[in-house]
C-alpha cells in the first residue's frame, strides 16, 4: 500500500512539474527502511553534486564511506549525500521535481523508472556509453536493457538477484534423489512425489507468495502477466499454475495450507527451515537469491541447503535477473558528465564495492561481483556464483513493472489459490476466473 501511495504522490508532483516547464518527450526492488533519515533534502551549495538514496542505517553508513572515498580520489569534486526513509524519499523527489531541483544522482526503483522518463526528468545515458565515460561492457545485457525506456538508456542497475529454488540437500540425500538445475515441470513433480514417498517431507510450491512463480511459468509461453493495462495471454495459460496445487493435493505431497495460518510471512518461519515433522515441513521453497543467506542461517543444524533454478518447461525464457535498484542522473544535474563518472565508478570500482559489500544486491559487473564475493560469507558467495554461472547465461530480460490495478489481481490470485488448496474450486475454474476478473480489475 505504501508503494501505491508514494507512486500517486510522485505522479501528482510530476504533473505539477510538467506545468512549470520540466516535462519532456520522452522499473521489485525497493526496500522500506524504518531508520531515521540522516539528512534532509536541500541545503547543498551550488557547486556540490547531490546524491540521494533511500536505505537503512547500514546502507547509509557504507554509502557515505563510498562518497568520502570518491572525493578523496577526485580532488575538487564535492558530493552531498542525502539518505532518506523509503516513503519520504519519493515525496522529497516529487517536490524537487516540481521545483526543477532534483538531486544530480538519484537512486531509482524499477517500478517508477517509466514515470520519471515520461516526465522528462532523467538524462539519457546513451551518449556516455558511446563515448566510453560509462562502461557497461562487463554487465549482463538483459540487466542493462532493464534500465532502458523506448530504446534509450536512463538508469544503471547497481544490484541484482534471481529466482532460486532453495532446497534441503539433506532431505534429497535421504530420499536418494538427485536434483538438478533447469528441471522441467514434470521432473519437478516427479521429485516431489519421490521425496514424499521416501521421507514424508511435503512440498510448498509458492503458497501466498505466488505472483513471481506464476509470472515465471507464463514467461515460458511468451506471455507477460501484466501488460498494456490487461492480463497477458488467455485464460488457459493461467490454469497450469493452479493445476500444480490440484495435483499435489490429489497425490498428497502438497503441504497443508493450514500450516501457514498461524505463521507470519517471514523467511525464518518458512517450512523449509521451520517445523516439527516432515508433515508440516517442505523440502524446498521458491525464493530469491537475496534471501538465501537468511534461510541458511535459519536452518537447523544438520539441514544443509542448496540452490537450483525454478522449474519451467523453458527455463531460458522463464528465468531472469531481477534489478534491485538503479542509479540515474537527473535532467537538473549541474555537471552531467561528472555525475555520470560517479555512477560509472560506483558500478565498476572494486574498491567502492568492497565497502558496499553487495548490500544493494549482487553487483551487476561480473568481475566486481567475483572480487567482492571473497569478502562475503559463504552463502552470499554461493548466491553470487549461482547468479553469474547458472542464471545469467541462461535467462531473459525481466518483465516490465506491473501496471496499475495489479495489486487487486494479486489479491484475487491469493484468494483463488486458497480456494483450490481447500478443494473449493478446480484449477480450471481458478485460472478462468483469474483471467476474466483480473482483466476487469485492470480495465478500471
Amino acid at each position: 500500500m505504501m508503494k501505491r501511495t508514494t507512486a500517486l504522490l510522485v505522479a501528482a508532483a510530476m504533473t505539477t512539474a510538467s506545468l512549470t516547464g520540466c516535462g519532456g518527450n520522452a522499473g521489485n526492488g525497493g526496500d522500506e527502511s524504518t531508520n531515521p533519515e540522516v539528512k534532509s533534502s536541500g541545503g547543498s551549495s551550488s557547486d556540490e553534486m547531490v546524491f540521494a538514496w533511500w536505505g537503512n542505517q547500514t546502507r547509509n553508513e557504507r554509502t557515505q564511506q563510498v562518497i568520502d572515498l570518491y572525493m578523496e580520489e577526485n580532488p575538487g569534486v564535492s558530493i552531498d549525500g542525502q539518505p532518506s526513509q523509503f516513503a519520504d524519499y519519493w515525496n522529497k523527489l516529487a517536490t524537487a521535481a516540481a521545483g526543477n531541483a532534483l538531486p544530480d544522482v538519484i537512486q531509482m526503483d524499477y517500478k517508477y523508472l517509466d514515470q520519471y522518463v515520461e516526465n522528462g526528468l532523467l538524462l539519457d545515458l546513451t551518449p556516455y556509453v558511446d563515448n566510453g565515460i560509462l562502461d557497461v561492457s562487463d554487465c549482463n545485457q538483459d540487466v542493462i536493457d532493464s534500465g532502458k525506456v523506448d530504446g534509450q538508456f536512463y538508469a544503471v542497475c547497481i544490484g541484482i538477484s534471481s529466482p532460486a529454488l532453495v532446497y534441503s540437500k539433506t532431505v534429497a540425500e535421504q530420499a536418494g534423489v538427485e536434483i538438478k538445475n533447469n528441471m522441467n515441470i514434470e521432473e519437478f513433480l516427479d521429485t516431489c512425489r519421490k521425496i514424499y514417498e521416501t521421507t514424508g517431507y511435503k512440498t510448498n510450491i509458492a503458497y501466498t507468495d505466488n505472483e513471481p512463480f506464476m509470472e515465471y511459468l507464463l514467461r515460458a509461453k511468451d506471455v507477460t502477466l501484466f501488460e498494456d493495462g490487461k492480463m497477458g495471454g488467455e485464460a488457459a495459460d493461467y490454469v497450469e499454475y493452479f493445476e500444480l496445487y490440484e495435483t499435489g493435493l490429489k497425490e498428497e505431497w502438497l503441504i497443508d495450507p493450514a500450516v501457514f495460518v498461524e505463521r507470519t510471512k517471514t523467511t525464518e518461519l518458512n517450512p523449509l527451515v521451520y517445523g516439527t515433522s516432515p508433515e508440516n515441513m517442505s523440502w524446498c521453497t521458491f525464493h530469491l537469491t537475496n534471501q538465501y543467506s537468511v534461510l541458511v542461517g535459519s536452518a537447523a543444524e544438520g539441514n544443509e541447503l542448496g540452490m537450483l533454478t525454478w522449474p519451467s518447461d523453458n527455463v531460458k525464457k522463464s528465468n531472469y535477473l531481477k534489478p534491485s535498484q538503479f542509479l540515474a542522473v537527473s535532467k537538473d544535474a549541474k555537471n552531467p558528465e561528472e555525475a555520470v563518472k560517479f555512477v560509472n565508478w560506483f558500478n565498476n570500482s572494486v574498491e567502492c564495492n568492497n565497502i558496499l559489500l553487495a548490500e544493494r544486491g549482487i553487483p551487476v559487473s561480473k568481475s566486481v561481483s567475483e572480487a567482492v564475493s571473497e569478502k562475503l560469507p559463504e552463502p552470499d558467495q554461493e548466491a553470487i556464483a549461482f547468479v553469474n554461472e547458472i542464471v545469467s547465461p541462461n535467462s531473459s530480460k525481466v518483465n516490465p513493472p506491473a501496471d496499475a490495478g495489479a495489486s487487486g489481481v494479486i489479491d484475487l490470485l491469493n484468494q483463488l489459490e486458497e480456494q483450490v488448496c481447500y478443494g473449493q474450486i478446480t484449477a480450471q475454474e481458478a485460472g478462468t476466473r483469474l483471467f476474466e476478473e483480473g482483466n476487469q480489475m485492470m480495465a478500471k
